[in-house]
């Protein structure tokens, strides 16, 4: 490695170097070999001559160019300055904020940092590994589950950054999902984590969502409602292009966030209600809790677009929304009857088809929609107890989950 006594070296005047004996000949004939152009060494750079490249270079430097490209203007911005979508104000300014919930989240987000090796794994593994540990309905849960997050967020993060980050023109909304992005990552490890401890065979768990009927229509569902925005050519500005935001967001954070996690969820964590694959089920209630906050920054995001861009919440595309909701409702359902084909942990497909219909009115409420399944209640209230942020310890009792930075959490 070359130190700066190395560099210095190489620019003052080298003493000459005494002589050396000539090394003896070679007992064995070798060819000489010419280093090829692509091997030749480079030539040393002085101190000097790269200083005035660089104030060459710099002399040349057109600022209002430069800023130019950025689409921005000079002066300082105004909080009224700022827009969800389409705001040509500075993206590089974070203050003044507008939407003072989108720095809380981020702020609630970053204090809720945990990694997936802090769980204990050990009491899991020796269930699993246990031919009398698991009923065959119950690892089918445990399978599917892990078959279906794996990948999902995967899709989720990469429609984040690919898509959502770079339309979305709020720079605290933008902060938020770089932690959003993190927290999908996080997620995405959490999952390899348990399927590695677990044992499980990687390619058919990470291969589930194209192999598995009912965990492929949930993944073809969010890739057709979200690919169109990944196309880097893909601009807003338009009536038409900013309903496709809107689509995108409406699938990304209503439905795949918003519905398509639910049952899934609900199935591991009644598991560990019963003292059963804990370490998995406190992954998932943390990821639950980061879901919870992704769906509700989500829903708020595209309410203040509707707010400020009235023009596009048409009677027409609320009853595009309405069927997609619908429609992604209809997919859990099925895939609920896919992993619960008998009763099993205290619930069956019956009562987790009442469930989702009372979520999917929650998410029409949310988005000033009215509901669509009449009279429908939530047959699973505890689900609601491990969703509320300010609950102090989990039902295992093994750590405080409440929101603190990881490193300081108690087993």
């Amino acid at each position: 490695m070359l130190n700066w006594d190395d560099f210095y070296a190489e620019e003052k005047p080298k003493a000459k170097a005494p002589a050396t004996p000539a090394a003896p000949a070679q007992t064995v004939s070798q060819k000489p070999t010419t280093p090829s152009p692509a091997m030749a060494p480079a030539q040393p750079i002085t101190t000097t001559a790269a200083l005035d490249r660089a104030n060459a270079a710099l002399a040349n430097l057109d600022v209002a160019a430069g800023l130019e490209d950025l689409e921005m203007g000079a002066a300082r911005i105004q909080v009224d300055d700022k827009r969800m979508i389409n705001c040509k104000a500075d993206l590089n300014q974070l203050v003044p904020f507008k939407y003072d919930w989108a720095w809380q989240k981020y702020l609630d987000g970053c204090a809720n940092h945990w990694m997936p090796q802090e769980i204990n794994m050990t009491k899991d593994i020796a269930l699993w590994k246990n031919p009398e540990g698991l009923t065959d309905d119950e690892r089918l849960i445990v399978m599917r589950s892990l078959g279906y997050f794996s990948t999902a967020d995967s899709l989720v993060a990469n429609n984040l950054v690919l898509a959502v980050y770079r339309l979305i023109t709020n720079p605290e909304c933008r902060q938020y999902l770089l932690r959003q992005a993190f927290e999908e990552a996080i997620h995405t490890h959490a999952y390899q984590y348990c399927i590695q401890s677990l044992g499980m065979d990687e390619g058919e768990v990470f291969n589930m969502y194209r192999e598995v009927p009912s965990v492929a229509k949930k993944a073809a569902w969010s890739i057709s409602h979200t690919h169109a925005l990944s196309n880097p050519n893909f601009k807003t500005g338009t009536a038409e292009a900013d309903q496709e935001l809107l689509r995108n967001l409406i699938g990304f954070y209503g439905v795949t966030e918003g519905i398509f996690f639910y049952c899934g969820f609900t199935q591991i964590l009644s598991m560990g209600r019963r003292n059963k694959m804990t370490g998995v089920a406190e992954q998932f209630q943390y990821i639950l809790r980061d879901e919870s906050m992704h769906l509700n920054f989500g829903i708020d995001v595209i309410n203040q677009i509707k707010i400020e861009n009235p023009h596009l919440w048409t009677a027409a595309f609320q009853q595009e929304v309405i069927q997609m909701i619908l429609e992604g409702t209809q997919l859990e359902i099925e895939y609920a009857r896919d992993t619960m084909p008998r009763g099993v942990l205290g619930m069956n497909a019956a009562m987790m088809e009442e469930y989702l219909q009372f979520i999917a009115n929650r998410r029409l409420t949310q988005l000033g929609l009215p509901e669509q399944f009449a009279g429908v209640k939530n047959p699973f209230p505890w689900m609601s107890e491990i969703m509320d942020l300010r609950k102090e310890k989990n039902f295992f009792e093994t750590r405080v989950t409440e929101y603190q930075v990881g490193g300081a959490l108690t087993w």
